[in-house]
């Protein structure tokens, strides 16, 4: 079984839409890194040396391959990351090999043979 990682970076306010969505559509799991800080085109303003700007989450998903780009399109449509600018950003990696996911493949499997039925 093949495996992607999904790296979403969210407003922190978008944290659980991100993640709700993910496993509306297939995400068995995540990892939420929490106050981290992203930077665009237009740096973020300062104001008396302190960031204006909002913090920001990541968030990892490791997901089947064959449901990556449902997901990845899910999240950055509930999201709005193309309709907002500076919301976030979402892509996709693939994964050479992970190991400690053996209950995450049974239910994974589990789906695959209820979608094939």
């Amino acid at each position: 079984m093949k495996f992607k990682l999904i790296v979403v970076m969210v407003e922190d306010d978008l944290t659980e839409r991100a993640i709700e969505t993910a496993r509306a559509h297939g995400a068995t799991g995540c990892t939420v890194i929490t106050s981290a800080r992203g930077e665009g085109l237009e740096p973020t303003q300062t104001f008396l040396g302190l960031t204006v700007a909002g913090q920001c989450d990541v968030v990892l998903f490791l997901v089947e391959e064959h449901s990556s780009r449902a997901i990845v399109e899910a999240v950055a449509a509930a999201c709005q990351l193309d309709v907002k600018p500076g919301t976030g950003v979402a892509f996709q990696v693939d994964i050479e090999d992970a190991i400690g996911l053996r209950s995450q493949i049974a239910s994974i499997q589990e789906e695959i043979g209820k979608e094939e039925l």
